[in-house]
């Protein structure tokens, strides 16, 4: 019998999981002159100072290990040029000091990522991560030497998250001993929710930045909520303050600070009917009136801050704030193995971090401190590489439990009552469900990228076939992980890249002066050169049309050349049906999104490849560093 390469790779793939190939770490390549093994021996760190930290973020609620490209597109605009992050590929590579084709250079780059997945297996798996913290807290003397912190989007992007309204990884993050944490997409789900989960989580919720609305004081209903909820979501009715601002603890007889940040464009970037009580914001001037109190009340030898501003906003913030000394940040995704340290405006350093996505990171920082003072830190951004870390047993014992969970009619998948509950779904497990095998990819499948991936054009073309569009469009959302080519596509893979709260799919017509619109709005917000006014994002994903952007151009005349797949350029005045989902004001009258992505699969599982991607040509980004190997046409 005669396999092509797809076929190798499924079967494989399925002989792995059997048990039946021996474990990767052994199979790897052993030839140390080329550095192609991926060694334990880089999880041996014996703490440097007093006090050490700890860090996740933005995880995703990926509770096992998964596979994830980093982009090979990051621009950086303005101040940011060629600046980390935004530096990818050999540049970036050279930047951190890594040798091409080695383990960490596929845990902080793209190049060769389908290869080199094969070859160094999946990353992350909570029950992984958990080995790893274990093992940095025991050599830093014992837990109690340690802070472990959470950047947020903890409870948010995976099945089992969407059906336990996020509970799942509240648990998961206690059994991880997570000690702070703040947040984004937790919330996405409802205050009540929400306030419910932190009521179990066994750690500290911290922002700062987090106010409740002047009229929701006023009245009894918000009140009451807190009350029932143990006080939690009122943590000063007199500041309006939801959550506690900032924490003190005291480690190897050290006091040590932790600020919260949570996103401060919540309201801007996710519905707000989910969170009518709360306000968001930099709060710029509020940050350094707390730091200014801790540092003059409290008697801390270090002041940090957990964020989730995305790392440019950090860079910026850390300039204009006085007193503190690392931010541990998240949002953008960005793994960045070594510390930006950034000027403050009275001439001390504050060490900006980023740890990645997925659980692909973690972050660890000692700080030395000497006479209650810090002197110096010192930082390594560790890839999880989940054949080398042994599974914790009592994690892997809660992850195999959860996934045998039946799928009851108490779950809520969308904002309208008649999708609240699939019931082909009723009396499935978890696991069955999420098992579910739907096709084999053909193309290495991933999101991760200022513009266009694979897996969006997959996910806007089962929008244009359920809803018969010319156009579609898909936010351009961070999370989700890859499929690499000849594995199967399972109906978890599906709900990483589409599960939220807000799913919903609709039908709607445009005109080609609203859609340039469209385009030249979030182009903006994207390539805006003042951090402080980017609202989050990539660009969105469109399908069945191609256009043309300039990065560095201005508002307004960053896109040109709209045309359809066939050729004929978008009129003006004229209607174009276009295809999306996740509306953050509207609610689609569409079937959910997994679903939509889900049946396409099926639908198609004889002809996976893709015959096109809708990359947009770019214009004056040949010289970027945060470009390498575009697909796409670049002028």
């Amino acid at each position: 019998m005669s396999l092509d390469r797809r076929e190798f790779l499924h079967i494989m793939s399925l002989a792995a999981a059997a048990g039946i190939l021996p474990s990767a770490t052994r199979a790897m390549s052993s030839d140390p002159e080329k550095g192609t093994v991926a060694s334990a021996a880089m999880y041996n760190l014996p703490i440097k100072g007093k006090v050490r930290l700890l860090h996740i973020t933005d995880t995703h609620a990926q509770i096992k290990p998964v596979h994830f490209r980093e982009p090979n597109v990051n621009l950086g605009v303005g101040p940011a040029f060629g600046k980390l992050p935004h530096i990818v590929g050999s540049k970036l590579l050279k930047e951190i000091g890594v040798k091409e084709g080695t383990a960490l250079a596929h845990a902080f780059s793209f190049l060769n990522f389908q290869e080199a997945a094969e070859q160094y297996g999946k990353v992350g798996g909570f029950s992984h991560i958990k080995t790893l913290l274990d093992k940095l807290r025991e050599s830093a003397g014992g837990k109690e030497n340690t802070i472990t912190m959470d950047g947020g989007d903890l409870w948010h992007g995976s099945g089992t998250s969407l059906w336990t309204r996020g509970q799942d990884m509240v648990e998961a993050s206690n059994i991880l001993g997570i000690d702070v944490m703040t947040g984004h997409w937790e919330f996405t789900y409802k205050e009540d929710e929400v306030l419910s989960n932190l009521n179990k989580f066994k750690g500290e919720f911290l922002a700062q930045n987090v106010r409740i609305k002047e009229d929701s004081l006023f009245g009894d209903d918000y009140l009451e909520m807190a009350e029932k909820h143990d006080g939690v979501g009122l943590y000063d009715e007199d500041d309006a303050r939801a959550f506690k601002p900032y924490t003190i603890k005291v480690i190897n007889g050290e006091r040590i600070a932790i600020v919260g940040q949570a996103f401060p464009r919540t309201a801007n970037a996710n519905p707000q009917v989910n969170f009518p009580d709360w306000s968001f914001g930099l709060r710029e001037d509020a940050l350094q009136e707390t730091v200014a109190k801790i540092r003059k009340t409290e008697k801390v030898a270090a002041v940090v801050m957990v964020s989730h501003n995305g790392m440019d906003v950090d860079i910026k913030m850390a300039s204009r704030v006085n007193g503190i000394d690392a931010i541990f940040g998240g949002h953008t995704h960005d793994g960045v193995a070594k510390t930006i340290p950034v000027k403050t405006p009275e001439g001390g350093v504050c060490h900006v971090t980023n740890a990645g996505s997925n659980g692909k990171f973690v972050g660890c920082m000692d700080l030395d401190i000497k006479g209650g003072k810090l002197k110096g830190v010192n930082y390594t951004l560790l890839p999880v590489f989940s054949n080398i870390l042994p599974a914790d047993k009592q994690m892997q014992s809660y992850i195999d439990d959860l996934y045998k969970k039946k799928y009851d009619k108490n779950i809520i998948e969308s904002r309208r009552p008649d999708a609240y509950t699939n019931k082909s779904r009723l009396g499935k497990t978890y696991g069955e469900i999420l098992h579910e095998e739907l096709a084999v990819a053909e193309d290495t499948l991933y999101r991760r990228g200022n513009f266009m991936g694979t897996w969006d054009q997959i996910i806007v073309n089962s929008l244009r076939e359920e809803h018969d569009t010319q156009i579609a469009m898909s936010a351009g959302v961070r999370w989700g992980t890859s499929v690499l080519a000849g594995e199967m596509i399972t109906m978890e893979r599906v709900m990483d890249q589409t599960s939220m709260t807000y799913g919903e799919t609709y039908k709607s017509e445009v005109t080609g002066a609203q859609m340039k619109d469209i385009l030249e709005g979030i182009c903006e917000n994207l390539f805006q050169k003042d951090p402080y006014l980017q609202s989050g994002g990539d660009m969105v994903r469109l399908g069945g049309m191609d256009y043309t952007c300039e990065p560095n151009g201005k508002f307004g005349s960053r896109i040109t050349e709209m045309h359809l797949d066939d050729g004929s350029p978008l009129e003006a005045n004229k209607t174009y049906s276009v295809a999306g989902w996740a509306q953050v004001e509207s609610i689609g009258s569409g079937r959910l999104m997994w679903d939509v992505a889900a049946d396409y699969l099926r639908n198609n599982k004889k002809s996976m490849k893709l015959k096109k991607v809708n990359r947009p040509k770019l214009k004056g980004v040949k010289n970027n560093p945060g470009i390498q190997d575009y697909s796409g046409k670049m002028v």
